[in-house]
């Protein structure tokens, strides 16, 4: 049965923008793309001697397993370059999964949902966009809500429409 996973992009290094339509375009192979969420520049969060992000979130309806969706986005991540030289470093892309239906997965290497992605600005925002009430499986609020109780701070700034249009789900999914 397919779900409807929800997936956050980011890049700092390269043609950022070109980085994440690039990324979009690939998880494409793995299921079929319901909406993506304007560029947003944002501020590096927890090492912060680096460029600057551009992060966008995706929703992507996929029959793979969640772990098979983990080894296709890091097959992703490598064929794009990708060099892990150090955590939370400079990286061409960089893609998480944040929501998997409305399943909870704790396996080694992979937690879901997102285990930080309430903490951050440049996730729930774009996140926001596409789907203001997806539910957060363990924290029992809406992707509006968790932002709404974000403290002030984390810089993130709408730049470009991105891939899709920034149509909600509910929007893409009935028509309205």
């Amino acid at each position: 049965m397919a779900k409807l996973v929800y997936l956050s992009c980011g890049s700092n290094v390269g043609d950022r923008s070109a980085n994440l339509r690039v990324a979009i375009e690939r998880l494409k192979e793995v299921g079929t793309l319901r909406a993506a969420s304007g560029f947003y520049e944002t501020e590096p969060v927890e090492l912060r001697a680096q460029p600057w992000f551009l992060n966008c979130v995706a929703a992507l309806e996929t029959r793979l397993s969640a772990g098979d969706l983990l080894e296709q986005a890091l097959a992703i991540e490598q064929e794009m370059g990708r060099i892990r030289l150090r955590d939370k470093g400079p990286r061409s892309i960089d893609i998480d999964i944040l929501l998997y239906g409305n399943e909870v997965i704790e396996e080694r290497g992979l937690k879901v949902p997102h285990p930080s992605m309430q903490e951050r600005r440049f996730v729930l925002e774009p996140l926001v966009e596409i789907a203001p009430d997806v539910i957060h499986p363990t924290l029992k609020k809406t992707a509006r809500e968790l932002l709404a109780q974000l403290p002030a701070g984390q810089v993130v700034r709408r730049l470009e429409s991105g891939i899709g249009s920034g149509a909600t789900i509910k929007n893409i999914v009935t028509g309205q």
